[in-house]
């Protein structure tokens, strides 16, 4: 009883934190002339992934390298067929961002080369360089393009109406925004992991099915609570920024400080089989989606939402 209590109290304070994260993130956005896009890639992609990066490193130290890469591998995916599906049951999200065709391209690149680390069985600390390496120029491409739409902006009005709801304008308030969406999601991510795991190995899963699927997707909670409320408040392009650029911060940030910090992940033959794949195909989906500028709307997030479903039945039952 007490892994459920602090598996809904873990739930709770996700989608507060996401709330408030996002609403910060979006204050940054309209003082520094920030299109929301590079904002959903960068602020709140990275505070989204915090709980991943807290759950990995803590299970590679622990020696559980089943759960610190299958929560990465199981929350990219997530990401794709829970976090941007499941809203798309209350309101559509288009894949008409200009910009984010390039970085979804990132995100396959960086994904591919994730799975060439992954080919060999072990994950070392020259994998994690490449891979830390791969997202500083992610990062330093976000800056130039940050940079130029700013000088862009001093020519324009920019507004953002009705984003996101009411964002704060005052520093100090977007800052203690930030400061507290920062702090809470891990801490949130902690608990709902911790009830999770104690009720899964009450059912005797193995570690890495744990990671796939329990973890991954109470590490991804941040992700869809910052999502459902941007597509809610009509802003697509914080939506898909969002899980873009968590899932690049997924594989370069947390599997590169991982692999750097404990190297010498074994990495499951199921793993390399199976699941990595799936998660490189989900990935293509986005880009196809992306190419035809479709609409996600409710019958193909519904038939998203069955793909991860059929996925997380056969782990548990394979």
């Amino acid at each position: 009883m007490t892994d459920y209590l602090i598996l809904i109290a873990g739930l709770v304070v996700l989608f507060i934190g996401g709330d408030i994260l996002i609403r910060g993130a979006v204050g940054v956005a309209e003082r520094l002339h920030v299109p929301p896009l590079i904002i959903g890639l960068t602020v709140v992609a990275m505070g989204t992934s915090a709980p991943e990066l807290m759950v990995s490193l803590k299970a590679a130290h622990e020696g559980a390298g089943g759960i610190a890469i299958g929560n990465v591998i199981g929350s990219n995916l997530a990401n794709i067929l829970l976090v941007l599906a499941l809203p798309s049951l209350i309101a559509a999200t288009p894949c008409r961002e200009p910009g984010i065709g390039r970085n979804i391209a990132v995100m396959i690149a960086i994904t591919i080369v994730f799975m060439g680390t992954l080919a060999n069985g072990v994950l070392d600390r020259s994998d994690g360089v490449i891979l830390l390496v791969l997202l500083g120029l992610f990062l330093l491409d976000q800056m130039r393009s940050a940079r130029k739409h700013r000088r862009s902006a001093k020519r324009q009005s920019h507004e953002y109406p009705g984003e996101l709801g009411k964002a704060p304008d005052s520093p100090p308030i977007i800052a203690a925004m930030l400061i507290g969406g920062l702090i809470s999601l891990p801490l949130a991510a902690d608990m709902t992991v911790s009830g999770a795991t104690g009720i899964a190995k009450s059912w005797g899963v193995s570690d890495e099915v744990i990671g796939l699927t329990i973890i991954a997707i109470g590490t991804s909670l941040p992700e869809l609570a910052a999502t459902l409320l941007a597509v809610i408040r009509k802003h697509s392009s914080v939506a898909l920024g969002n899980v873009v650029g968590s899932n690049i911060f997924n594989i370069g940030l947390i599997m590169g400080l991982t692999a750097l910090a404990e190297p010498g992940i074994k990495v499951a033959d199921h793993v390399v089989r199976v699941d990595m794949w799936v998660m490189l195909a989900a990935s293509l989906l986005i880009a196809l989606l992306a190419w035809r500028r479709a609409v996600i709307g409710k019958g193909i997030g519904t038939a998203m939402l069955a793909a991860y479903a059929i996925y997380t039945l056969l782990l548990f039952l394979g």
